[in-house]
């Protein structure tokens, strides 16, 4: 084993697989604790809130003594003395408030939503803090806004002009000076009700006509975001544009697609980046991949053990685990080698796995 590695975040089977698969001891501090990611670590500890994430790291560390600290979603900003392997709190707290992201990417010129005036309006209306894009929406008047703040009372948010375009992202890894892009991915939305916006899922790699000039930009924003190993960009590509929507200083969610699509290993890239060496190129794709997010259309529990489905599934919950509904269930996968046949292949095993929710 290469050392023993702490990953603590709100979701964590993504990075956990990876870094088993690079060589690594793995143990896990997650809010879900799903069945798989006991494939892929020795020891978990999991928590309910985000609060007490520090405590459930602190439980581990009196379990074990660890190499390298990764920080998931939710503990970019946390103070630990675990060597950290990653980008630095203070630097990721800077890229957790979309208002300071908005002035980043306007300071270095980068192409990106203005910010809407008082009154002006539609808007898109973002919490400045928070992943996922999950009460993102569309406001048309000041009673929409009015409405939006009081189902999120006392966040803060910023207002934006609409950009209408296709969902993506580009992963790079930087050593904190250069910066090498990985792969360019579509992000797949929720598209409807509150969570329209949400994330739940990608396709890598992105076929777009301004797939090239988005990694430009992305390999750009990296090398001057003072970030370490890899991180995403968000975009949004219009007709003949691309705007910058976010800087995730951290691993991403599309992790699953990048590794299935390129046959890579996202995890050693971070670890050799934070060492100082970023890869030699952008790779060539094996195949498309894409991951899908499903989510409970009711309040149900799973009463099947789901894990005879993978690979085609991740993120397996234990059996008996309750849902509420619009709660994510599962992860399932398609591959193949061209877009269409990755998603035949998806609705197919999406087909397979309703087959026991019910």
């Amino acid at each position: 084993m290469k050392g023993r590695v702490l990953v603590a975040g709100f979701s964590t089977r993504h990075i956990a697989q990876s870094a088993a698969r690079a060589g690594y001891e793995v143990c896990a501090v997650d809010h879900f604790c799903d069945q798989d990611l006991s494939w892929y670590t020795t020891d978990r500890e999991k928590f309910d809130d985000l609060a007490d994430l520090p405590d459930a790291i602190d439980e581990l560390c009196r379990r074990h003594r660890f190499d390298l600290f990764i920080a998931s979603s939710g503990a970019e900003d946390l103070s630990t003395p675990l060597p950290l392997c990653g980008t630095p709190k203070d630097t990721a707290r800077h890229f957790l408030d979309k208002l300071d992201i908005q002035h980043f990417f306007e300071t270095i010129g980068i192409p990106v939503p203005r910010l809407s005036s008082c009154g002006k309006y539609p808007v898109m209306v973002k919490p400045r803090r928070g992943a996922g894009g999950w009460r993102n929406a569309i406001v048309r008047d000041a009673a929409g806004l009015a409405s939006w703040e009081n189902m999120y009372p006392g966040i803060p948010y910023i207002c934006q002009e609409i950009v209408e375009g296709v969902p993506a992202s580009v992963c790079c890894v930087t050593d904190g000076v250069g910066a090498q892009a990985i792969a360019a991915n579509e992000q797949l939305l929720q598209g409807n009700g509150e969570s329209r916006f949400g994330f739940c899922g990608s396709v890598t790699p992105l076929d777009h006509q301004l797939r090239e000039y988005m990694i430009t930009l992305a390999e750009r924003i990296a090398a001057a975001s003072g970030c370490t190993g890899t991180i995403g960009i968000d975009f949004v590509l219009g007709s003949n544009t691309a705007c910058a929507i976010e800087v995730n200083p951290r691993f991403q969610g599309t992790i699953d697609t990048v590794e299935m699509a390129y046959g890579c290993n996202l995890f050693q890239y971070h670890v050799d980046a934070c060492r100082g060496k970023l890869p030699p190129g952008l790779l060539s794709p094996r195949q498309v991949a894409v991951r899908s997010i499903l989510f409970a259309d009711r309040d149900l529990t799973i009463t099947t053990d789901l894990k005879h489905l993978a690979p085609c599934v991740a993120d397996i919950p234990w059996p008996g685990t309750f849902f509420e509904a619009d709660q994510a269930l599962i992860s399932v996968f398609g591959w193949g080698p061209t877009r269409e046949a990755a998603v035949s292949l998806l609705d197919k095993h999406i087909s397979i796995v309703r087959q026991y929710i019910r």
